[in-house]
């Protein structure tokens, strides 16, 4: 069995960074599986990792080339203006959320609350080997896609909106050169975005998984335990 552990991850807070978390399932759904969760019911990227929601423009382009030339330019010039992806962006509502990764190809090892020097981890570590697939955990879009990015390595961040809330995932350690998605991009759940390598501070191959509602990072498991069925 392939171990991972994340080291010291990132404290967080409204300009702060992340990290990851120890709890373990029994059971982890798969990500192709027909899991399924109904909403009852907009985001940010700059040097932290939050999300929240707020108004956006309109487009005045018509095709299809325009629509997305448009949105582009409207991502970049939002982002580097400081403003959250939402001010450009539609962020989309997750009507059905389902594990990172399919079941069977991870195991659970350090997760939320761990011990790291001087802070504690914020997520959860889904151990595997390099190059195993990860997939959107739910609809969004994205506001982070690096190759580096400080003590978490290659990083995605994806926001979504579930029962009005902003909700962040964040996808870290994943290996150089797997990133299927670009900041701006919209993705659905399960839609693969990556795999899993070792990058940043972290022993071993693992997925460090985060999840943050109103820019507070949450303990993943039992969010996941009551969103995936």
């Amino acid at each position: 069995m392939v171990t991972g552990a994340a080291l010291p991850a990132l404290a967080t807070g409204s300009d702060g960074v992340v990290a990851a978390g120890t709890t373990s399932l029994t059971t982890a759904a798969a990500a192709d599986a027909a899991q399924s969760y109904t909403s009852t019911s907009a985001s940010s990227s700059s040097d932290e990792i939050r999300a929240e929601i707020a108004p956006r423009g309109a487009f005045s382009a018509t095709t299809p080339e325009e629509i997305e030339e448009t949105r582009s330019r409207a991502v970049a010039a939002a982002l580097a203006a400081g403003m959250p992806l939402g001010s450009a962006v539609e962020i989309p509502v997750a009507d059905r959320i389902v594990m990172p990764m399919a079941d069977g190809t991870y195991s659970f090892t350090d997760g939320f609350g761990a011990s790291r020097p001087g802070r504690s981890h914020l997520g959860q570590d889904f151990a595997a080997g390099v190059g195993t697939p990860i997939n959107a955990a739910m609809k969004g879009c994205v506001s982070r896609s690096t190759e580096s990015y400080q003590g978490y390595g290659v990083t995605i961040q994806i926001e979504s909106i579930v029962d009005g809330q902003a909700v962040s995932t964040v996808y870290s350690h994943l290996n150089y050169g797997t990133r299927a998605v670009e900041v701006g991009d919209c993705v659905d759940e399960g839609q693969y975005i990556g795999d899993v390598g070792s990058t940043g501070y972290v022993f071993g191959s693992c997925l460090h998984f985060e999840v943050h509602i109103n820019t507070v990072a949450v303990d993943p498991m039992p969010w996941l335990q009551t969103h995936v069925s």
